[in-house]
């Protein structure tokens, strides 16, 4: 990735995590905005690492679980365990395509959805079919469609 679209990518993940409280939270639209935590999280695990991903996957879900009384520490489990598997996609998958990069963003929204049912407590959790085959494939195909739009738009991703 050359210094240019390197730095684009840092600035969109940093627009990207104070949007998504701006968006949840401050106009209450909840479900109805994109997950772009997750979507912050996956483009920065690509670019920095197994420990970099770690920290900064902990660090969106302390800041995400400081949110929610409910189940404190999932959201920070879930982010850790997702950065360091975006982290892994670095060397296993050479190239940012995107197909590529609309298949990472779905599947790693969808991982989220579905750790994040596993280690809520079972009092909080919806049925399986329900929270996370219906509502969580519909909202990894929104987040990883507005992903991809994010990245096209900012020049991150070439090719098909």
């Amino acid at each position: 990735m050359s210094r240019v679209s390197r730095t684009g990518l840092w600035i969109l993940v940093g627009m990207l995590f104070p949007l998504h409280f701006v968006l949840h939270i401050g106009f209450g639209l909840g479900r109805s905005a994109p997950d772009l935590l997750t979507i912050a999280l996956l483009l920065a695990a690509r670019e920095v690492g197994l420990r970099g991903a770690s920290l900064v996957g902990l660090l969106f879900g302390v800041v995400e679980d400081s949110l929610t009384v409910l189940a404190f520490g999932a959201n920070s489990v879930t982010m850790t365990v997702i950065g360091v598997l975006g982290a892994f996609t670095r060397d296993l998958f050479v190239g940012d395509s995107k197909l590529f990069m609309l298949s990472y963003f779905f599947a790693g929204k969808w991982m989220r959805d579905f750790l994040h049912w596993m280690i809520m407590g079972q009092e909080l959790r919806q049925p399986f079919v329900d929270q996370v085959l219906a509502q969580g494939l519909l909202a990894a195909l929104y987040a990883a469609l507005v992903g991809m739009g994010l990245v096209i738009l900012m020049g991150l991703v070439r090719g098909r």
